[in-house]
């Protein structure tokens, strides 16, 4: 199952913070890359973090390995998963009357 996974950060959470962890936590992530279960990751653009597209079995799944990440244990994140499936309106484009 292909995801999408949003950082939320927690009340008090600051870049100061953070930043005892950043280390670990770019360490865990190349190993969740590694491990197939990152596919993507990009920073996010309204704001400090990230957006992660992942891969695991169920969204039950992908939240306890999120649970993993440094700043995770810490409290200072945590985490939206929001599970994705294929487009498929795509035969609404070639209907009667659309071409």
């Amino acid at each position: 199952m292909k995801l999408l996974c949003l950082d939320v950060p927690q009340p008090g959470a600051t870049m100061e913070k953070y930043a005892p962890y950043m280390a670990d936590e770019v360490r865990h992530t190349w190993q969740m890359y590694k491990g197939d279960i990152i596919r993507d990751i990009y920073f996010r653009q309204d704001r400090p973090g990230v957006a992660i597209i992942a891969e695991a079995e169920s969204v039950e799944v992908a939240k306890a390995a999120l649970a993993e990440f440094p700043l995770a244990k810490a409290g200072l994140i945590g985490w939206e998963v929001i599970p994705l499936g294929p487009f498929t309106n795509w035969e609404a484009l070639f209907a009667a009357g659309n071409a």
